[in-house]
């Protein structure tokens, strides 16, 4: 099993002249990318960053991000990937819990950095702007980070620890060592069939995991991966998809909708990029819209669609031949692993039946961080002594050939009129309406239903819906305890920094509005 930090070596060794980054206007090869994390290791080890310690990373996409991530691995210490727009509170939290040794980030950030920093007095240094910048490596810190005697990481190391919104407000620190994440990385580099040939472009955030793994899965193919920071210019994303040959686009439902949306670059989409390969999506599901409209717009490209969570990056996919066949379905395990649905007594249960997925793989975390009772509930026994297992907290069936269907997370699940209604199921009946270009489905606190549910809408600029209209619509389809009790339309909907529908958001503003 190799390490992260073997697969760029690996790949330096073999392509060292060949492209790894392309950032705005910097380009990184291979060759240059092994030396940066090389130097940036030596920087880390003067300061005192040992072999298990925790490095946090909070950087805008870009080859800073990159070079910060594989320095610290080389160095043997885990990175703590974290969001760029996170605040000093939740980033003091997070410091503070993972008990980080120092701070990688750039000049801007280094404030907030820096205030987090007091609450958290396991950080030593916050290494801002000039100090981690590949620029300003030498030689000698080259030659320095080739003969270092501190030993490279093995598999079982810590190689990540990425936070995730917890139930309770607080996040809760997924631990991932290097045998997780090179697994995870190799089995979705062979169902996208990825060589050192493809070009990725990845507008999601490195702290996000699945950006992350745009870049993982790059480096360890030695293809060429193409950061751009977020997805706010269609054009600019467009323009980057035709000059850079990008042959892999890897997009949230929003990202995707956008695009569609912009009608690609008003020409003939076979003609004006004839490098794009395939496209990929997961986090939430593409409605029937988005897919029509993006097979349209890329007859040529093969659409992935699919399921994962940070407790092991990637659980399912649909190979592209099925669309037309289970539009609905999130697709089959991910090659070497394996899935199955259980009931509340942990029963196996059949095909058609809904109950709570459960994942076995090399991939599944090894439990998060401090939080041993988050971690007993997660991680069950497996089918041997030491072998643990995920139960994914998420609601699914699945059909006779084995093809999963996500119903809903157990968490979302709505109890209006004593009956469980899935969000998910009336999102699905408000998308099939004509004009309807988004769709979420929220409780909030009802004094006789339990929980009314409340559905956010966005719809087409042309369409003339009115929320009468979807409520008869949703009649004529649901059930009547399923019906929205009332049905917002809005422009947009409020998103989180990785591009998915802040259902949060929305819940507090449905929970508002019930208390006036």
């Amino acid at each position: 099993m190799t390490t992260l930090d073997e697969d760029l070596r690996r790949s330096a060794a073999t392509a060292p002249g060949k492209e790894a980054l392309v950032a705005g206007e910097q380009r990184l090869t291979f060759a240059e990318l092994d030396s940066a994390a090389s130097a940036l290791a030596v920087r880390l080890r003067a300061r005192g960053v040992a072999r298990g310690d925790r490095v946090a990373i909070l950087l805008p996409n870009g080859i800073e991000a990159a070079i910060a991530i594989y320095g610290t691995l080389r160095v043997g210490a885990a990175f703590v990937p974290l969001n760029p727009t996170i605040k000093a509170d939740k980033l003091a939290y997070v410091l503070a819990d993972c008990e980080a040794t120092a701070v990688i980030t750039d000049d801007a950030l280094a404030p907030c950095a820096e205030e987090a920093r007091v609450q958290a007095p396991s950080v030593r240094h916050v290494l801002a702007g000039h100090e981690h910048h590949p620029a300003l490596r030498s030689q000698d810190d080259t030659r320095a980070g080739r003969s270092t005697s501190w030993g490279p990481p093995i598999s079982v190391d810590l190689a990540a620890i990425v936070y995730t919104s917890g139930s309770t407000g607080r996040p809760k620190g997924v631990t991932l060592t290097h045998a997780n994440m090179a697994f995870a990385a190799g089995s979705i580099v062979a169902y996208l069939e990825m060589t050192a040939d493809d070009r990725v472009l990845c507008v999601v955030p490195l702290s996000f995991d699945y950006g992350l793994y745009q870049l993982l899965m790059c480096v360890r193919t030695g293809a060429t991966l193409i950061l751009e920071r977020g997805f706010a210019f269609t054009g600019r994303v467009l323009e980057l998809l035709v000059r850079e040959r990008i042959t892999g686009l890897p997009g949230v439902p929003t990202v995707f909708q956008v695009l569609t949306s912009a009608g690609a670059n008003g020409g003939d989409p076979a003609h004006d990029l004839p490098h794009l390969r395939f496209l990929t999506n997961t986090a939430a599901a593409l409605v029937p819209a988005t897919i029509d409209a993006l097979r349209a717009a890329f007859p040529q490209t093969k659409l992935y669609s699919m399921y994962g969570l940070t407790e092991c990056k990637r659980v399912s996919y649909l190979p592209p031949e099925q669309l037309d066949v289970r539009p609905e379905s999130v697709g089959i395990p991910i090659p070497g692993t394996e899935v199955w649905i259980e009931d509340d007594a942990g029963n196996r249960l059949p095909p058609g039946e809904v109950g709570e997925l459960v994942v076995r793989g090399a991939h599944v975390m090894q439990g998060y961080w401090n939080d041993p009772a988050a971690t007993v509930e997660r991680l069950r026994p497996g089918r041997w002594s030491w072998e643990r297992v995920l139960a994914t907290g998420d609601l699914f069936r699945q059909d006779e050939e084995g093809f999963l269907y996500f119903v809903g997370r157990r968490d979302d699940i709505l109890k209006s009129r004593g009956e469980k209604v899935a969000p998910r199921e009336v999102e699905a009946v408000l998308h099939a309406a004509e004009g309807v270009r988004m769709a979420a489905v929220v409780g909030a606190p009802d004094r006789l239903l339990g929980q009314a549910i409340v559905a956010y809408v966005v719809t087409d600029d042309e369409a003339s819906l009115t929320p009468a209209q979807l409520r008869r619509h949703c009649q004529q389809h649901l059930e009547d305890y399923m019906v929205p009790a009332r049905i917002e339309l809005r422009d947009q909907l409020p998103t989180t920094p990785n591009g998915k529908v802040d259902r949060r958001a929305l819940a507090e503003q449905a929970t508002a509005t019930a208390a006036r």
